[in-house]
């Protein structure tokens, strides 16, 4: 059976073997606290952002071009954008590393049962085998687009790559669609992970969040004993579907994802939070936070269920123990035409605004693309003057203000000229309004409420002397957030 990443770190943070330090990897203007010349030697644990050769958690790694997986992956060629690796081998803070071994595991796959999906959000929710997987922006979709799966749900089988939420449900970092009839591996193929519960001995089954799972003729893989199965271990199970069960052929609880003393750095959502003891589970891994652990891009105030980061720290007996924690979730978002493009320095204006991108910074067509595994160079060479953009990024104060971009989604058009623009206030005059480096004028338009450091929402256009004017009221956002 395939080591899910993912899988095996949901396992881990059920018997609670593995504890977590969260990482900042640096991107041009992110403000990374790392030192410089320092380097790493152990696993990163994270979604692909590019290829050429693999882009993992900031850091481009160089491979010998294989894939340890039993998805019917063994090649870098068959990995996808969003497809969540473990990379064993080495790094450095300039954003450069060597991989010894790299593995992938399907989260989930098997047959769509539900799918709901909001185009104008961009938004939604996948179901299968009983597993509700939320879907974003941000989820890269290969072999159907969201729109086509959500239009015919029971036509599509899937494999997900994704990380564990506070709830038991998934966040979808990677979607792969197949038309019913046309399989990843066997007919009827499936694989789910979870936590046991309900486990009857005698009938030999449990369920998997309500799912029935039925082991009568299984194996354990690796080292993992059937006899050692309980309520509360984290599980992986591959199998086929026999009406609305799996029929389980191998189950394993996965050994520790890391070595002792081995350097960890890996991304995902933050559940089982405990600020008294000062832990929460990170993909199934126990992460410790200390008075020693560096903040970047949050606080440790700010830390709660449902917050994306990326961790960086040291396994130590099971525990990863955090030397940096950074924050990974999108504070602005920006849809508009590309003005200006810097290949050299990796920096465009869009609509007037400044935008930097990094080693972090997902680049993706609105389908799915055939272009979709092309190197990061040529995904920065894709991007022309004129495109229309949707980004979501953090936003920085620093150098005069800029959106450092996490993802990056080109639109085939915009329906107006109109763009727009969500974040934090920079600064109010008389009769405009700024955020980051963008000054827009007021055009007899409403931003009456707003004050400095308030998220907003607010939408514009070029006038033909260059400047920008609001086109709409500003619309002030329920909550502030602080930089």
């Amino acid at each position: 059976m395939k080591r899910n990443p993912l899988a095996i770190a949901v396992k881990l943070i059920m018997t609670g073997s593995l504890v977590g330090a969260i990482a900042a990897c640096g991107g041009g203007g992110s403000g990374s606290s790392s030192s410089s010349g320092s380097s790493s030697s152990g696993s990163s644990v994270g979604a692909v952002s590019g290829f050429g050769s693999v882009y993992v958690n900031g850091t481009r790694f160089e491979t010998d071009g294989s894939v340890v997986s039993s998805d019917g992956l063994s090649r870098e060629d068959q990995l996808e954008k969003g497809m969540i690796l473990k990379v064993d081998g080495n790094w450095d803070d300039q954003g450069e590393g060597r991989a010894d071994r790299i593995t992938y595991d399907d989260t989930l796959r098997g047959p769509v049962s539900g799918m709901i999906w909001d185009e104008a959000s961009s938004t939604g929710t996948l179901t299968l085998l009983g597993q509700s997987v939320s879907l974003d922006r941000k989820t890269v979709f290969r072999g159907a687009t969201p729109t086509a799966l959500a239009g015919n749900p029971a036509g599509y089988r899937v494999r997900v790559s994704g990380w564990r939420t506070e709830d038991g449900s998934f966040r979808a970092s990677y979607v792969g669609a197949r038309a019913i009839g046309v399989d990843f591996d066997d007919i009827n193929e499936v694989e789910i992970e979870g936590v046991v519960a309900n486990l009857d001995a005698s009938a030999q089954t449990f369920t998997i969040n309500g799912f029935l799972i039925n082991y009568t003729s299984a194996v354990g893989d690796d080292d993992f004993s059937l006899d050692d199965l309980a309520n509360g271990v984290a599980v992986e199970v591959e199998g086929f579907l026999d009406g609305t069960a799996i029929m389980a052929e191998e189950i394993d609880d996965e050994d520790d994802l890391f070595d002792n003393d081995d350097d960890v750095e890996i991304s995902g959502t933050i559940y089982d939070f405990d600020a008294t003891s000062g832990q929460f589970s990170l993909n199934g891994i126990r992460v410790q936070f200390n008075g020693a652990t560096e903040f970047d891009d949050l606080n440790r105030g700010s830390l709660a269920n449902g917050l994306f980061v990326k961790v960086e720290g040291k396994a130590v007996n099971g525990v990863l123990v955090a030397r940096e924690i950074k924050g990974r979730e999108s504070d602005a978002e920006l849809d508009g035409r590309v003005e200006s493009i810097d290949l050299n320095n990796e920096t465009m204006v869009v609509s007037g605004v400044r935008v930097q991108l990094t080693g972090n910074t997902l680049i993706d067509d609105d389908d799915s693309s055939e272009d979709g595994r092309r190197s990061r160079a040529r995904d920065l060479e894709s991007l022309q003057v004129g495109d229309f953009l949707e980004i979501e990024g953090q936003q920085r104060s620093e150098e005069g203000g800029f959106l450092e971009a996490i993802s990056i989604e080109r639109e085939d058009s915009d329906e107006d000229d109109d763009f727009e623009l969500e974040g934090r206030v920079s600064a109010i005059g008389a009769d405009s309004i700024t955020i980051m480096n963008l000054e827009v004028l007021r055009n007899n338009f409403s931003f009456s409420g707003a004050v400095v450091g308030q998220e907003v929402e607010l939408e514009y256009r070029q006038t033909a002397g260059g400047q920008y004017e609001l086109t709409e009221n500003v619309e002030i956002e329920n909550h502030s957030s602080g930089s």
